[in-house]
């Protein structure tokens, strides 16, 4: 079995109101990236990605592009221990 990896993303530019939750938890839940995504009050979106090494930065370069509407200007990655998170939530 892979190792399991954990990052904490927050996306900063046009990111609330473009469908950018639910982009992301359709693209974790195709790679089988577990976590949640949520809006935060200062129009940034934050979320946690766990899964194998290469589905992770799969969903960090996702969340760097984003739905066709937003305008992503950047991304802040950190690297976390997993918690052994399932399926993937929008909060």
């Amino acid at each position: 079995m892979s190792a399991v990896v954990r990052r904490r993303v927050v996306v900063h530019g046009l990111v609330q109101g473009v469908g950018f939750r639910y982009t992301v938890r359709s693209g974790a839940r195709s790679r089988g990236v577990a976590g949640w995504v949520r809006n935060r009050p200062d129009g940034t979106v934050e979320a946690v990605f766990e899964g194998a090494p290469d589905a992770v930065e799969s969903m960090i370069r996702a969340s760097e592009k984003g739905p066709r509407a937003a305008s992503v200007e950047r991304v802040e990655v950190a690297e976390e221990e997993p918690e052994g998170l399932t399926g993937f939530r929008v909060r």
